[in-house]
C-alpha cells in the first residue's frame, strides 16, 4: 500500500534522507524509531506531499504522491504528536469539517457519534470545545478522523508522546483494531516499550539512513533498547 522507492530529500548540503527503501502493506504497523533529527518526520512530510522529494518516489496504494498529490491524498490520514484542531469547534463539528476536507459528504451525528464512541471519548466530550481537551482526547479525535476519512495508510508521527500509560495503552489498542480491518500504519517513535508492543516491523533511522529491520519475532527475542542505542552510537552504514 505504501512504496518508497530509493527516496532521499536534501535541503542544502544537509541531507535529511538518504536512499530510503521501504514498504508498508496492508494489515502491517511498522514502527521507526529514531532520534531527533533522523529524518523519521522529513520522511512522513514528504509522503503526505507536504514537501517534493530531492530523488526518489513515493507512492500510496500505487499512485505517486508528487505526480498525483490529490488522488494519493485521498487514501492517507495523518495524526501528528500535537493533532492540528480547531479549538473553538466541538469534536463533532471538528470531525464533520475534516472530512468534508477530505472530500466527503458532510454526516449527521448518527454517523459521527458512533465513531467518536469507538476511539474512546465519552460522550459528554462530543460537543465540548476541544480547546478544553487532554492530549489524550485530542490523540483519540485525530484517529477519529482517520476512521472517517477511512483512509487506507495511517502515518503517525510521535502519536505516544505525553501520553499517560493509560491514555497510550488505549491509543495502542485503537492501532490494533486498524491493522485488523487491513489498514497500512507508519508509526515513528521515541518510545522503545510502545514499539515493541504494537509492530509487526520495526526500523531503526539514524542520520537519514534506515540502518536497521526487524521483523517481530527478531526485535521481541532482542534487546531491543541496547540494540536501537548500539545504532545510534555507531557510524551510519547501508541498511542490513
Amino acid at each position: 500500500m505504501l512504496e518508497i522507492i530509493g527516496l532521499s530529500k536534501h535541503y542544502g548540503d544537509v541531507k535529511a534522507v538518504t536512499d530510503l527503501n521501504l514498504t508498508i502493506q496492508g494489515g502491517e504497523v511498522f514502527t521507526m524509531l529514531g532520534a531527533n533529527g533522523a529524518g523519521k518526520t522529513t520522511t512522513l512530510m514528504v509522503a503526505l506531499g507536504f514537501t517534493e522529494p530531492t530523488h526518489g518516489t513515493v507512492k500510496l496504494c500505487g499512485i505517486d504522491i508528487t505526480e498525483q498529490p490529490l488522488e494519493a491524498k485521498k487514501h492517507v490520514a495523518y495524526v501528528s504528536e500535537n493533532v492540528m484542531l480547531y479549538g473553538n469547534f466541538s469534536a463533532r463539528q471538528n470531525l464533520d469539517f475534516f472530512t468534508r476536507l477530505s472530500g466527503q459528504p458532510s454526516q449527521d451525528a448518527a454517523h459521527y457519534d458512533p465513531i467518536m464512541a469507538r476511539v474512546g471519548l465519552q460522550r459528554e466530550a462530543f460537543d465540548r470545545r476541544v480547546k478544553e481537551f487532554s492530549k489524550g482526547m485530542r490523540q483519540k479525535l485525530g484517529i477519529a478522523i482517520a476512521i472517517a476519512k477511512d483512509a487506507r495508510i495511517v502515518l503517525l508521527d510521535e502519536p505516544t508522546s505525553g501520553l499517560d500509560p493509560k491514555s497510550g495503552a488505549e491509543f495502542l489498542e485503537l492501532l490494533d483494531e486498524l491493522r485488523d480491518e487491513g489498514k497500512a500504519i507508519w508509526m515513528t517513535t521515541h518510545d522503545v516499550f510502545r514499539a515493541r508492543v504494537i509492530a509487526d516491523r520495526l526500523g531503526i533511522m539514524v542520520e537519514g539512513h534506515l540502518v536497521k529491520t526487524l521483523s517481530r519475532d527478531e526485535f521481541q527475542e532482542a534487546d531491543l533498547e541496547r540494540l536501537y542505542v548500539e545504532y545510534v552510537e555507531r557510524p551510519v552504514l547501508p541498511a542490513a
